[in-house]
């Protein structure tokens, strides 16, 4: 075949690649090489056995990056000759290109709808909580200010002041309940103190107020993003809820250590009797999709829990 008719030939068939679907594009690229070779094509896991063919079999490693994708195989009875070679790598090199390109867009898409939905619920959870908690707080406190009006207006004084005294009481309830919502969405400490020192004060503050031992391994943890730094503090924090509140525990162990592939592991482990309900994970694992985490749960025979969240290596700080 004439080189220039051979070259539009090529670029026609790498348009056709292109718009191919993405679990169908090697597919394609090997009906394209039966098409420009006048051969016999076939994707193989790995090359043919037999290495001797008189020229009349070529093989082309379809391979991304460190990732073996298989082997373009084309047979036919007119051996091929060395431009054939090139020509074949360069498409099998452009199909590969255009695999992987159109897998990242589909792994985009994915990540990008799993991120709308974990924002939706923890909009969701944030309305819930609003709405059950502040809300309905300070609509007792003002029923009950209605009442303090109507004692006063009867001249019951000592009831206007009881009833005073328990509005202010659940104004204050209200007003830290609202402070620990606040922390929740934007833990303040993380960037006044950095990781390591904030988790260690919150270890300590809830191994005091509970009577309980708890391990901190967590340096790993500071070559974390900001927004994943502050994923795994509240996953962690909500798993020590648990523990504290399923238990109580005797000791508790918080680890982050860095995977064989770069990622993150947090690993929350306790000796508290009992086995949890899966439910009780919910929150932790939202939180975790919101960081494209994977959450595990591993429960002993006689007790005690651990929580795993595995972070992918692309939560690393840049």
């Amino acid at each position: 075949m004439a080189e220039p008719n051979f070259l539009e030939l090529l670029v026609e068939s790498m348009g056709a690649i292109s718009a191919t679907p993405t679990d169908e594009v090697l597919e394609r690229a090997r009906a394209e090489a039966e098409r420009l070779f006048g051969a016999q094509a076939a994707l193989a896991d790995e090359p043919a056995p037999d290495p001797a063919s008189n020229g009349h079999r070529l093989e082309v490693p379809l391979r991304a990056h460190d990732r073996e994708l298989g082997v373009l195989r084309l047979e036919r009875e007119r051996p091929f000759q060395r431009v054939d070679v090139a020509r074949a790598t360069v498409l099998a090199d452009f199909a590969v290109r255009a695999s992987e390109n159109a897998r990242l867009l589909a792994e985009q898409a994915r990540l990008s709808e799993q991120l709308i939905t974990a924002e939706q619920g923890e909009r969701r959870r944030l309305a819930d909580e609003l709405h059950d908690g502040a809300v309905q707080s300070m609509s007792g406190i003002a029923l009950m200010l209605d009442a303090v009006g109507a004692a006063i207006d009867e001249g019951r004084l000592d009831d206007a002041k009881s009833i005073t005294a328990s509005a202010l009481a659940r104004h204050r309830e209200t007003i830290r309940s609202l402070r620990d919502l606040s922390f929740s969405l934007e833990p303040v400490v993380l960037r006044d103190q950095g990781f390591s020192p904030a988790l260690r004060a919150l270890a300590e503050s809830v191994a005091l107020a509970n009577k309980i031992q708890i391990d901190v391994d967590v340096d790993s943890a500071e070559a974390l993003s900001e927004k994943a730094q502050a994923g795994v503090y509240q996953i962690i924090r909500e798993a020590l809820n648990q523990a504290v509140r399923r238990g109580p525990p005797k000791r508790i162990s918080i680890r982050v250590e860095r995977t064989g592939d770069g990622g993150f592991d947090t690993a929350i482990s306790d000796d508290a009797p009992g086995e949890r309900r899966r439910r009780s994970f919910d929150a932790i694992a939202e939180r975790a999709r919101t960081l494209n985490g994977r959450l595990s749960i591993d429960q002993g025979a006689d007790g005690g829990t651990t929580v795993h969240v595995l972070l992918p290596p692309y939560t690393e700080r840049r």
